[in-house]
């Protein structure tokens, strides 16, 4: 790594002011940043030193994303093989391999272009290029469905780092989270490649590897026969396949088991909030349990909790430290909403089953409000207490 070190130092006044690449001081600047942690330091004020930057909180988000992007890679292939009627004869590298070929080049265009537009408006701007989108950037691949063109999912990426995220002034100035902005775009402007029961199972060779199935072969997720009314049980769906993650579904949502290893990477590095994490469980807990006992839902209220993109959304999006709730009272207030919402959203509106990324989205809006009316609470306690008048 010193050799490294010695070489990025050594290359290092070509970028800055008066070096002839000084034009490309910002793609530097984050390729630099993004190995070493930066030697800068305050010339005046007061300053709280830490251990870890926001690239590094970046990075161990990405880490806790590994598990179910990992699993989801395998269960495209399951699921394609099982579709094809050819499980039995494939291995594990076999389904492995077919769901990595046919997930990576959503994850490059997803980088691509994201980065793309990210470096060149840090170019635009003369600044320094910002971290959010290495998150963003595995975010957007993982809550698509396998089926979704790559020529689609770069203008949606596009549309996400552009009008939710860089004109409201780049990281940690966004109101809305940035991949759920991507997958609503998809959902209302292409929603036959969001929706339907012909876009979870990869109909496709790679490589050799994989089946093409029939003309016309659907295969409806779980939370779709929610809608229409049937328990996913009835339908040859087991609890252990949707807590497992054995189901279609978009490429890193379908399994419980993964996701809780990265919730438990992020509450162990205090990363995430575990009040914003909780609350959301036990409103849509609550919720669902109150729809089960009104007949309104076919299903127990822990299916709710272990179908579609709930324990994703859960874990990785409302915890987005940027657009949820900071205060820790506001945390549990938003949590519970999104929970409530999500549900509300799945039982009320059957056409729609997945409520998760709307329920998020508008919570993205008032989480600011919320913000606002317990920091003002806070003051009116304290002036109580005070005497003050």
């Amino acid at each position: 790594m010193s050799a490294l070190r010695n070489y990025l130092n050594r290359i290092k006044p070509n970028f800055e002011e008066g070096g002839k690449l000084h034009a490309l001081h910002s793609l530097f600047d984050g390729f630099e940043t993004f190995l070493y942690v930066p030697n800068k330091t305050a010339r005046n004020g007061v300053h709280i030193h830490d251990a870890i930057d926001s690239k590094r909180i970046m990075s161990m988000v990405v880490i806790a994303l590994m598990p179910a992007l990992l699993f989801g890679m395998y269960n495209i292939g399951y699921q394609n093989y099982t579709a094809a009627g050819t499980i039995e004869n494939a291995g594990f590298f076999e389904l492995f391999f077919f769901g990595f070929f046919a997930v990576l080049p959503k994850i490059l265009v997803s980088y691509i272009v994201g980065l793309g537009i990210e470096f060149a408006w840090a170019q635009w701007k003369g600044e320094e290029i910002q971290e959010g989108f290495l998150v963003s950037g595995i975010l957007i691949p993982m809550i698509i469905p396998v089926n979704c063109p790559l020529w689609i999912l770069a203008i949606a990426v596009a549309f996400a780092v552009i009008i939710g995220k860089e004109i409201f002034g780049g990281t940690g100035m966004n109101i809305f989270n940035p991949a759920l902005i991507c997958r609503a775009f998809l959902f209302f402007a292409y929603p036959s490649m969001m929706s339907g029961d012909k876009v979870w199972v990869a109909d496709e060779q790679i490589f050799g590897l994989g089946n093409t199935l029939v003309d016309g072969f659907t295969q409806a997720t779980p939370l779709a026969t929610v809608g229409q009314g049937t328990n996913p049980v009835e339908a040859g769906t087991s609890l252990c396949d949707m807590i497992c993650g054995f189901i279609p579904g978009s490429i890193g949502e379908t399994s419980v088991v993964a996701i809780a290893l990265g919730a438990l990477l992020l509450l162990i590095t205090g990363i995430a909030s575990w009040k914003t994490m909780l609350s959301v469980f036990v409103g849509g807990a609550l919720t669902a349990c109150l729809f089960e006992q009104t007949g309104s839902t076919p299903i127990p209220w822990y299916e709710h909790l272990a179908l579609g993109g709930f324990a994703f959304g859960a874990v990785f999006m409302a915890t987005d430290p940027v657009t949820s709730a900071r205060t820790e009272t506001g945390k549990w207030i938003y949590g519970l909403l999104i929970g409530i919402m999500a549900i509300v959203i799945r039982v009320m509106n059957p056409g729609y089953p997945e409520g998760m990324m709307l329920a998020i989205l508008l919570m993205n809006m008032f989480a600011p409000t919320i913000d606002h009316f317990v920091v003002e609470r806070n003051i009116a306690k304290r002036m109580k207490r005070g005497g003050t008048k």
